[in-house]
């Protein structure tokens, strides 16, 4: 049997040693130092190659002289704006270690993944400081805040000083410090970002990856979409996550084109935005593709530069519609984590099957499909679990960040378990069927089943709580969240709702929930939540959305 691959990529810098983003940058900063690299619309602010240079050497060395040093960790909180570009980019080119955190996070979901990083600098939109001084314990690592101004800055300085830190206002990153410090040579093995990914039965992760597979990540997106310096790539999804950072944003440093970012995403406004700003290659994820398909057809629909959409996942059905009402000449995907790049890729103007989500990158990769009790192998069209292993050092994380048992755990066999359910057909095409693994992701969000619970649990009636995936009822609209809940005394769904929206993200408070005398387990007392998930929504089963509980 001849499996189809996926052969088209041939890195942008030939030479492992330069996949770095300073050496990245500085390369295009000399190359083409006037051409446009960040646009930010909203700010109407533009950035050339050489003023993007210029203004993260500064803050990089702001943050050397106000005591970082090279290896340390910098927490970013803050929305897309130039600000979180200056600061990330900043941190790479001063040795630091970037670590975004999601912007929903507040309380315990914040103070694990500080603590988790034991940062000491932080980068932060204002509104966001208070959520700092309620976990101070927990941020006792962080010396120096950076407080960028949306409304309430001189605020939120005093209230950190008041808790006792020191507290700037970001526009000190833009002024070159006296006596400032040399920057380090940053080498591609060297770590470049700490990102949090879903925890399963524990909490939320924090995957190490080094510049290299950053660099590496981003250059997969190069050769997926066919970018050149004469593209633009626009970002709407925000860049704490990696579908904005090193999905859209970094790319575009690769081969030295233009970075579109907006505050958020508009369906209604999506095409305009598009026109506007001369935009060539986009991205959506989760319903995103789905809720611009929804917006009233316009006549000058097609009258835009957009050539190529970065769907993850793809809504099939939508493909030739959005084809034809757009004029968009291609529609890519890949299946990847934050863990190993993306070794499953989609030929760009290549016809897929339906739901396929790509071939195999096995010139950099090893992939394949096993039981995952056994990690036999399994045959060709049955479900498995994909494991993964690089071909070449650092194209893959270095594990979980101070979590050396889920790295291991993670590792076994000398294979990269990713807990996901895909089939293989003869031709080679890769799809994805499911999640052998309890993490959930809803509209492009991650969410730990085990974070969910344990805010459920902490409820004074609940005594056993089970957190699981259900569909969503829009394509590509990925999962809805359902918690099965056992109580001891009664409670509404209302209650719970309310308990939930004080404890965790907006995005993750469960849809559904069912109240259930006893959870089905195994001899040995495990929840059996593939039992849960086979009944999934039933008639006793409560709708958040269509009871209108906000």
């Amino acid at each position: 049997m001849t499996f189809r691959y996926y052969r088209d990529l041939t890195p942008t810098f030939a030479d492992r040693r330069d996949w770095a983003l300073p050496t990245v940058l500085r390369h295009w900063a000399e190359q083409r130092p006037d051409a446009v690299w960040l646009d930010a619309p909203e700010e109407e602010l533009r950035w050339t190659y050489a003023e993007t240079l210029a203004a993260a050497e500064r803050a990089g060395r702001v943050m050397l002289a106000a005591g970082a040093a090279p290896g340390d960790r910098v927490v970013i909180v803050a929305q897309n704006s130039s600000f979180f570009v200056r600061g990330w980019l900043g941190t790479a080119v001063a040795g630091l270690v970037e670590v975004p955190i999601n912007t929903a996070y507040e309380r315990d979901f914040l103070a694990h993944q500080v603590r988790t990083v034991e940062a000491t600098m932080a980068l932060v939109d204002d509104v966001y400081a208070h959520r700092f001084v309620e976990v101070r314990e927990a941020a006792s690592t962080i010396t120096t805040f950076f407080v960028h101004d949306t409304g309430q800055q001189a605020e939120a300085i005093a209230l950190l000083r008041d808790a006792g830190w020191d507290a700037r206002p970001a526009e000190d990153l833009e002024q070159e410090p006296a006596d400032a410090p040399s920057l380090p040579v940053v080498g591609h093995s060297d770590l470049a970002s700490v990102l949090f990914t879903s925890g399963t039965t524990g909490p939320s992760k924090g995957v190490a990856m080094p510049h290299a597979q950053m660099y590496f990540f981003a250059d997969e997106c190069v050769s997926l979409v066919r970018l050149g310096p004469d593209d633009a790539w626009m970002a709407t999804t925000p860049l704490f996550h990696g579908n904005a950072q090193f999905m859209a944003a970094y790319p575009t440093l690769v081969a030295g084109a233009r970075f579109v970012v907006r505050s958020r995403f508009s369906a209604s406004r999506w095409v305009d935005q598009v026109r506007e700003s001369g935009v060539t290659v986009t991205n959506f994820i989760g319903v995103m593709m789905d809720f611009v398909w929804k917006q009233d057809v316009r006549p000058d629909d097609a009258d835009n530069p957009l050539r190529c959409v970065f769907a993850a996942p793809t809504a099939s059905t939508l493909v030739e519609p959005m084809r034809e009402r757009f004029g968009i000449e291609a529609f890519v995907e890949v299946f990847g984590l934050t863990e190993t790049s993306a070794p499953i890729i989609s030929p760009y103007g290549v016809d897929r099957p339906a739901g396929a989500a790509g071939l195999a990158a096995d010139d950099f990769f090893d992939v394949q499909l096993v039981d995952p009790e056994t990690d036999e192998p399994v045959a060709v069209g049955e479900v498995g679990e994909l494991v993964v292993r690089p071909r070449m050092p650092f194209l893959c994380s270095n594990g979980y960040f101070n979590n050396p048992e889920k790295t291991v755990e993670a590792w076994r066999n000398l294979w990269f378990h990713t807990g996901d359910a895909l089939r293989r057909d003869e031709d080679g095409w890769f799809y994805f069927v499911d999640r052998f693994k309890d993490a959930l992701r809803r509209r492009g969000e991650n969410i730990s089943s085990y974070e969910v619970e344990t805010a459920v649990l902490s409820h004074p009636a609940v005594v056993e709580c089970a957190v699981i995936a259900v569909p969503a009822d829009t394509e590509a609209g990925e999962d809805e969240v359902m918690a099965c809940v056992v109580t001891r005394d009664e409670v509404s769904p209302e209650d719970l709702w309310a308990w939930c929206a004080e404890r965790i993200p907006a995005f993750a408070v469960p849809r559904f929930l069912r109240m259930v005398p006893e959870l089905p387990k195994t001899p040995s007392q495990k929840v059996q939540k593939a039992a849960l998930r086979e009944i999934g929504i039933s008639p006793d089963t409560h709708d958040r959305d269509a009871l209108g509980v906000s």
